[in-house]
C-alpha cells in the first residue's frame, strides 16, 4: 500500500487527527482538529514531515507518489472552495506555510497569495471590485516568493518600495495608489529576472512547486538550525507544509487580521490578549511594519465578529485545556481561524496558568507540573530593578517580556555576539528584529525595538528565551547605520549603558541597581505541589552563609557540597594558607593551620545556622596546593612581607609544587594522606562548630566527605584521622554530636570497587564533574575547544559536562549505587556535580535511586520541579497517569 503523503482538511472534515503531530506537524494537526470541531477554517491540505525527511535523505528529490496525491488534494481543494487554481474569473489563492512538530515562530518561511499572476490579478480586481487590493496582493506575493524561492534579499524589495513611496510622497504602504502598486510589481518582476535569470513564473503549479521545495529547504536555514539547537529540537524531525486557501484581511475597513492568546502570555492573567489591524494581511501584524491595535478595541469596531472570536477561542482553550495562540482573518465581515496552537509563554505566566487551570478544574496537579519546563524557572530568578533606585527614564515601549536587564548597547546581531563572547552584558537595539537575529538575541541580556507589538518577532522569541524585552518603543529613532538612537534630544551610542524593564516597558539611561525577585504567590503553590510528589531531595552547593541563605529561600534541603578551599582564598586568610604551604616541617605547618582554624570554625557555624538542622556535607581540601601560591615574583614579594618568608623560598615552593596534570595530581585525599595535619585542622573546625552550636540547642548534622578516593585504603586512612580528631574535640567540649563520614565517587575505580568502599562509608556523593572527566578522558577546561564540533557533528547529543552521560558515566553510577547498597542497605547516595541542576540529569538520578541531588542555589527550583516530573513520568510509563492532549 502506497504511503499517504498528503492529508486534506476543510468543510468540517479532515483526513488527519490531533494525535498526528509527528506526521502533520503542530500546525497541520491543529488545523485538522479545528476542522473536526466545527471551527471556521479555510480549507487546504498538509504535506507530511515524511516528505521533508525523504527530501533530505535523497538529495532533494521527492517521493514518486507525491505528485499524484498533491494533484488530487488540489482538485479536492478547488471543489471545496468552489474556486479554480489559476482561474482568472474565480481564482483560488493559497498560502504555503511550514509546520514542524514543535512550534518554531518565524524560523522558517511562509508564502502568501500564491496562484496570482498577470492574468489572475486582473480577474481578482474585477471579482472583488477592488483593484488596489488585487495589485497589493500581487506585490506581496512577488516579494515573498522572490525572497523565499529566488533567494533575493528582502532589503532589495524594500528599496524599490521605499523609493516608490518617496516619489509618491507617502509614508504608509496603504497610501500607495493603484498605479504606484502596478509600477512596484513591474520593478519587482525585473528584480526577480535579474537575480534568478528567468522571468517571474506565471504558472500557478510551477509557483506551488517552487514554494513547496523552498519551504522544505528552509528547515535547514541558519536561523531554524540555531533555534532548534537553542531549544533542543532534533534536526531529524523535518517540517510539514500546509497549503491553505487564502482569506484576505486587506479588502477594506470591514476586513482585518490579528493574532492573540486566550490568556496573557507574559504574566498569565486570564484576559483576552492580542492585537489586530484592519485592512491588513497577517504578516503586517507580526512583522512590526505597522503598530497594531489591542484586540479589545475590536469589541467597539467589529462587535459581532469580536463576540464570535471570543466564543471560538474560549471553546478552543477548553478543548485543548491549555492557553492557545491563535491567528485569524476577517474577510468582508466573515471570521476565519487560520491556526491555533499551544501558546508560548514566560515562566511566570506558565506557572500562573498551570495553577489557575487546576483551580478551574481543567487539569490535574500532575498535569500542571508537566506544563512547565524546569529550565524555564530560571526566568523567575532574574533580577528586577531596585524599587529604591531613581532611574532616568528616557522612553517607554511595550512590556513584551518581563524582567530587567542592564548592558551596553549594540545595533546588530554580529556585534551582540562579539561583545557577549567577551563577557560583557549586551542590550540589542533594533528598528525591529527578524528571524535572522536569533543568534544576536541569544547573546544579549535584553532586546529593545522601535517598532512591533506584543506579538512581534522580538516579543515572542524573547519570551521563549527568557530575555527581557521592550518592543514598539516608537519614540526612539534608531539609526542602525550610525549605530545610535535618539530620543527626546538624548543620543545613545554604541557601547553606552542602558537598562530596560520588560515588565513595565521603561527604557532607562545608564546602569540601574537590580535585585533578585522574591518567590511567592502562584510560584509557591506550584512548587509546593512539586515538593509533595517528588521523592528525590534537593540540596545546594554552598560555601558561605550568604549562598546557604539563598539556597534555603529557594527550597534547598541541606548542603550537598561545601568546598572548603573556597574559604581559604579570602584576603584575610590566604596569607596563612600560603604560610602553611611554604612551611618546611610539620610544626610550622601546624602553626599556620592554627591561624586558619578560627576562620574555618566560624564559616561552618554560619552554614550550620543557615541550614537549621538540615545536613551539611563538607568536603575536605581538594585542589592541589600550587593553586594558592603566587604566580609572579612581584606577588611573591608582597607575600614575603606579610608572612616573613623569603621570596626565594616562596618561588621555590611554587616551582616545586608545579604539576604537569593537576587534575590527576597531588590533590584530594592524597593531600590529607601526605599532610594529615590539614585534615585534622578541618575536622577540628567542623566538630568544634557543631559542639558550640549544640550547647546553644541548635541542631547540626555535619557530613565529612573525603574527596578523590579511588582505593578503600585511602578512605580508611582519612576516616581514622576524622574519627580520632572528632572524638578528641568532643571530649574537649564535653559535648557529643552526631556526624557522618563518607566519600565522593569521582574516580572510576571508586565506582567499580564501590562494595569495598561502602564498608567504610556512611554515604556516597557522586562528583560528576571529575567522574565525567576521568571516564571520558576529557579535561573540562580544554574540552570546550572541540565539544562544539562533537555536538554539531552529532558525535554527542549533549555537552557531557552539562547533561550527564547516562550510558557511560551513568552506568558507573548505577553500578556503584547497586553494589554499595548490597553492603549497606541504607547507604545514602547523592550527586554534587554541576549536573545536579540539569533536568535530564536530575531525572536520571531519580531513576537510579539516589537520595538527593545538589546544585547551585539558583538552580534548586529547577531541580525540585525536575524531580517531581520524574515521578509523573514514571507513572506514565506504568500506564498510571493523567491524560493530556
Amino acid at each position: 500500500m502506497a504511503t499517504k503523503y498528503v492529508y486534506s482538511f476543510g468543510a468540517g472534515k479532515a483526513d488527519g487527527k490531533s494525535t498526528m503531530k509527528d506526521l502533520l506537524g503542530g500546525k497541520g494537526a491543529g488545523l485538522a482538529e479545528m476542522t473536526e470541531t466545527g471551527v471556521p477554517v479555510p480549507p487546504g491540505f498538509t504535506i507530511t514531515t515524511d516528505v521533508c525527511r525523504y527530501y533530505y535523505a535523497n538529495k532533494q528529490k521527492l517521493p514518486k507518489e507525491l505528485a499524484a496525491q498533491q494533484k488530487a488534494a488540489l482538485e479536492k481543494l478547488q471543489k471545496t472552495s468552489k474556486k479554480g487554481f489559476g482561474d482568472p474569473k474565480n481564482p483560488l489563492l493559497v498560502s504555503v506555510r511550514s509546520g514542524a512538530r514543535f512550534s518554531m515562530p518565524g524560523m522558517m518561511d511562509t508564502i502568501l497569495n500564491l496562484g496570482i499572476n498577470d492574468v489572475v490579478v486582473e480577474g481578482l480586481a474585477q471579482l472583488t471590485n477592488n483593484e488596489r487590493f488585487a495589485w497589493d496582493a500581487y506585490r506581496r506575493f512577488i516579494q515573498m516568493y522572490g525572497n523565499v524561492v529566488g533567494g533575493i534579499e528582502k532589503n532589495e524589495f524594500e528599496h524599490i518600495l521605499e523609493g516608490q513611496k518617496h516619489r509618491s510622497q507617502v509614508k504608509m504602504d496603504v497610501e500607495l495608489s493603484i498605479s504606484d502598486l502596478k509600477e512596484i510589481v513591474g520593478n519587482y518582476k525585473k528584480l526577480f529576472e535579474k537575480h534568478v535569470g528567468k522571468p517571474f513564473p506565471q504558472n500557478p503549479l510551477e509557483q506551488l512547486e517552487g514554494a513547496r521545495n523552498a519551504v522544505f529547504k528552509s528547515w535547514n536555514n541558519p536561523r531554524a538550525f540555531t533555534y532548534r539547537k537553542l531549544n533542543r529540537i532534533s534536526d531529524d524531525l523535518g517540517t510539514a507544509i500546509n497549503v491553505q486557501t487564502m482569506v484576505f484581511g486587506n479588502m477594506g475597513t470591514d476586513s482585518g487580521t490579528g493574532v492573540g492568546f486566550t490568556r496573557n502570555p507574559s504574566d498569565g492573567k486570564k484576559e483576552f490578549y492580542g492585537e489586530y489591524l484592519t485592512n491588513a494581511q497577517g504578516e503586517d501584524v507580526v512583522a512590526g511594519i505597522r503598530t497594531p491595535k489591542p484586540i479589545t478595541e475590536m469589541g467597539q469596531e467589529m462587535p459581532a465578529v469580536y463576540k464570535q472570536l471570543r466564543e471560538i477561542t474560549s471553546k478552543l482553550e477548553k478543548h485543548y485545556r491549555d492557553i492557545q495562540d491563535f491567528e485569524f482573518t476577517i474577510e468582508k465581515g466573515v471570521l476565519y481561524m487560520l491556526q491555533t496552537r499551544t501558546g508560548k509563554r514566560t515562566a511566570a505566566a506558565a506557572v500562573k496558568i498551570a495553577v489557575d487551570m487546576v483551580k478551574e478544574k481543567l487539569i490535574s496537579k500532575e498535569e500542571a507540573l508537566m506544563r512547565v519546563e524546569p529550565e524555564a524557572l530560571d526566568q523567575l530568578l532574574h533580577p528586577v530593578i531596585d524599587p529604591k533606585a531613581t532611574p532616568k527614564v528616557i522612553a517607554k515601549g511595550l512590556p513584551a517580556s518581563p524582567g530587567a536587564a542592564t548592558g551596553q548597547v549594540v545595533f546588530n546581531s554580529e556585534d551582540a555576539v562579539k561583545l557577549g563572547e567577551s563577557g560583557k552584558p549586551v542590550i540589542l537595539v533594533r528598528q525591529e528584529t527578524n528571524p535572522d537575529d536569533i543568534h544576536g538575541m541569544n547573546a544579549s541580556r535584553g532586546i529593545l525595538t522601535a517598532r512591533g507589538g506584543m506579538t512581534s518577532h522580538a516579543a515572542v522569541v524573547a519570551r521563549g528565551m527568557g530575555k527581557s524585552c521592550v518592543a514598539g518603543c516608537e519614540t526612539i529613532r534608531v539609526s542602525e547605520v550610525n549605530k545610535q538612537f535618539n530620543v527626546n534630544g538624548t543620543t545613545v551610542k554604541e557601547n553606552d549603558w542602558i537598562t530596560i524593564d520588560g515588565s513595565t516597558g521603561r527604557v532607562i539611561l545608564g546602569q540601574v541597581p537590580l535585585i533578585e525577585p522574591e518567590i511567592s504567590g502562584e510560584f509557591g503553590i506550584f512548587m509546593g505541589w512539586a515538593d509533595a510528589i517528588r521523592t528525590l531531595k534537593v540540596r545546594a552547593n554552598a560555601d558561605i552563609p550568604r549562598d546557604a541563605r539563598v539556597a534555603r529561600q529557594f527550597g534547598a534541603e541541606g548542603i550537598g557540597l561545601c568546598r572548603t578551599e573556597h574559604m581559604f582564598f579570602a584576603e584575610d586568610r590566604l596569607p596563612f594558607m600560603q604560610e602553611m604551604i611554604v612551611a618546611t616541617d610539620v610544626d610550622a605547618r601546624r602553626k599556620a593551620l592554627q591561624k586558619l582554624l578560627p576562620f574555618q570554625k566560624d564559616d561552618f557555624k554560619g552554614l550550620f545556622k543557615e541550614m537549621q538542622g538540615f545536613q551539611v556535607t563538607i568536603r575536605t581540601l581538594d585542589p592541589p596546593l600550587h593553586e594558592f601560591l603566587p604566580k609572579t615574583r612581584e606577588d611573591a614579594e608582597a607575600l614575603s612581607q606579610k608572612i616573613g618568608v623569603s621570596v626565594d623560598k616562596i618561588m621555590h615552593a611554587t616551582e616545586e609544587l608545579h604539576e604537569f596534570n593537576p587534575m590527576l595530581g597531588h590533590r584530594g585525599c592524597r593531600l590529607g594522606i601526605t599532610y594529615p595535619e590539614i585534615t585534622e585542622m578541618q575536622v577540628k573546625a567542623i566538630i568544634s562548630a557543631a559542639c558550640e552550636l549544640a550547647t546553644e540547642k541548635i541542631k547540626v548534622v555535619p557530613e565529612i566527605m573525603i574527596p578523590l578516593v579511588g582505593n578503600v585504603n585511602e578512605l580508611k586512612n582519612q576516616k581514622a584521622i576524622v574519627v580520632r580528631t572528632a572524638e578528641e574535640t568532643m571530649k574537649e567540649y564535653g559535648v557529643k554530636v552526631q556526624y557522618k563520614v563518607g566519600t565522593m565517587i569521582e574516580v572510576p575505580r571508586a565506582a567499580i570497587t564501590s562494595a569495598e568502599i561502602a564498608a567504610e562509608a556512611d554515604f556516597f556523593s557522586f562528583g560528576t564533574n571529575d567522574l565525567t572527566q576521568m571516564t571520558l578522558g576529557f579535561s573540562r577546561d580544554d574540552a570546550g575547544r572541540f565539544i562544539k564540533a562533537y555536538i554539531e557533528g552529532k558525535i554527542f547529543q549533549e555537552d557531557p559536562f552539562q547533561t550527564l552521560d547516562q550510558t557511560g558515566v551513568g552506568k558507573l553510577m548505577e553500578w556503584a549505587v547497586t553494589q554499595g547498597r548490597k553492603v549497606k542497605r541504607d547507604l545514602k547516595c547523592g550527586i554534587c556535580g554541576e549536573h545536579g541542576g540539569d533536568p535530564a540529569s536530575v531525572k536520571f538520578c531519580h531513576r537510579t535511586g539516589l537520595d538527593y541531588v545538589s546544585c547551585s542555589p539558583f538552580r534548586v527550583p529547577i531541580a525540585r520541579l525536575a524531580a517531581a516530573q520524574a515521578v509523573v513520568e514514571g507513572k506514565s510509563k506504568k500506564g498510571n497517569t493523567y491524560t493530556q492532549k
